[in-house]
Order: C-alpha cells, then sequence, then structure tokens
C-alpha cells in the first residue's frame, strides 16, 4: 500500500480507528469471501492486522502470510500478532515460484497506481493452483472526495473498468458487485459535499451496528444494488473452460 507524506499517520488515526469499529461490516466481508479463502492465502496490505486476526480463526487456511509495506504498520500488526507470518514489502517480493491458492485485497488496489500490472502478479501467484483472488475496491469515481487523496487513492472504480481490468490481468470473474448503497449515499454527503477529512469513529459504530446488518441482508439476500460505496469482486486465475 503506497501512501503520500503524512497519511500513513492519518490512516492510523481514522481509517483503522473506524474500521477497528465496523465489526459486522468486516465479518460480512470475510462471510462473502469466506467460500474461496482455504489452503495457502495471501493478504495483500495487511495493515495493523485487522482483518489478518480474523483470517487466523478460519480452519480452512492452513498458511497465511500477510504483506505490508509500510515498517510502523508492520510493527503494530506484530505486536498484535507476534507469532503471525508477516511480510515487509510487496507481492514484487515474493518468490516467483510461490503458489497460492486464495489472495485476498481489501482496499488496497486504489493505492497502487498500475494495478493492472498488481492483477497481472496476482494472476500468476494463483495461476497453477487455479485459484481465487478475492478483490475489494472503492467504488464510483464521483465520490473521490479530498479524503481519498489524503489516503493516496488513485482512483475509484467502475464495475465496467473493474471487469476490464481483471481481463486484461487474466481473471475470469466469478463475482463482481456493487456493495453498500447506503454507504454510497453517505460517504457522498459526508465526504463530497461536507468535505470532511476523517471518520467519525462513533457514527461508524451506529451506522455498523444499527443499519449495516439490514442492509446488507437486503442487497444480500433479495437485490443487488445499481451502485454501491465498493465494488465486491471473486476471479480465478482460470479459463472460462475449467470453470465447466
Amino acid at each position: 500500500m503506497i501512501f503520500p507524506p503524512n497519511a500513513a499517520a492519518q490512516t492510523l488515526d481514522f481509517e483503522f480507528a473506524a474500521l477497528a469499529e465496523a465489526k459486522n461490516y468486516r465479518a460480512a466481508l470475510l462471510r462473502d469471501f469466506g467460500p474461496f479463502l482455504h489452503g495457502s492465502v495471501l493478504e495483500v496490505g495487511c495493515g495493523i492486522g485487522q482483518i489478518s486476526s480474523e483470517l487466523l480463526k478460519i480452519p480452512e487456511i492452513h498458511r497465511l502470510l500477510s504483506i505490508e509495506p509500510d515498517a510502523a504498520f508492520c510493527a503494530q500488526l506484530h505486536s498484535r500478532l507476534p507469532n503471525h507470518e508477516l511480510l515487509q514489502g510487496t507481492v514484487a517480493d515474493l518468490n516467483s515460484d510461490s503458489s497460492w491458492n486464495a489472495i485476498l485485497s481489501i482496499n488496497v488496489l486504489e493505492h497502487i497506481e498500475r494495478d493492472v500490472e498488481e492483477l497481472s502478479t496476482y494472476h500468476r501467484l494463483l495461476r497453477s493452483s487455479k485459484g481465487a483472488l478475492c478483490l475489494f475496491v472503492p467504488a464510483r469515481p464521483e465520490l473521490h472526495a479530498p479524503i481519498d487523496s489524503d489516503f493516496g487513492h488513485f482512483r475509484r472504480y467502475t464495475r465496467p473498468e473493474l471487469t476490464r481490468k481483471l481481463r486484461d490481468a487474466g481473471f475470469t470473474i466469478a463475482k463482481l458487485r456493487y456493495y453498500n448503497f447506503v454507504g454510497y449515499l453517505l460517504w457522498w454527503l459526508n465526504f463530497c459535499v461536507l468535505e470532511k477529512r476523517s471518520f467519525n469513529v462513533a457514527a461508524v459504530r451506529l451506522f455498523d451496528r444499527a443499519i449495516f446488518p439490514l442492509t446488507h441482508g437486503f442487497e444480500t439476500h433479495i437485490c443487488s444494488p445499481p451502485i454501491g460505496q465498493s465494488l465486491m469482486a471473486v476471479a480465478f486465475a482460470q479459463t472460462s473452460l475449467d470453470l465447466r
């Protein structure tokens, strides 16, 4: 994950503090990705390990390697999970012969300028096992706000753009949908209209406990939203014939 000057400190203060309160949101993401997380799993851009600690509880994951380029984040993760396998660096630092059953990338790809090259590297790491990429990214360019720039986001994705980039990298897409319609509206109001530059942790807690479980249940079981705050994708490093 690549940040501009001072962005790492802002992320620790605001993004990670808010994520710590988003317990239902985090659990829902792992439920949605759970069927594809097994065997050897690579977590890209693990931050301070808030997702890592949950992944370690999944019995189907036999090996979990977390990668994070920021030294301060790695130090915090190591202090929280001292026995966890952690690499300070990027996927480019992995052995070229390494193979993984799944790669998990949550709110990372938007930080990488050459995102198709990054996706192509994921494809190479998954190819021999025909593994799954579990990808979650910010959506909708019209939501790009000052706080996105603060966090070093190069872009917010549309569904057609992400579809094209995954296919250009060699992936076959199994699932790709917008995620969190209410979050779209709240992000637009708070960060585009009001131009706030930080998260309100109490507001995140309220949304996570009172609103998100209902809206996520509706989106999951009744109707996928036409737009959303984020995009969720599952894509395989295999051909359409392999999926039959």
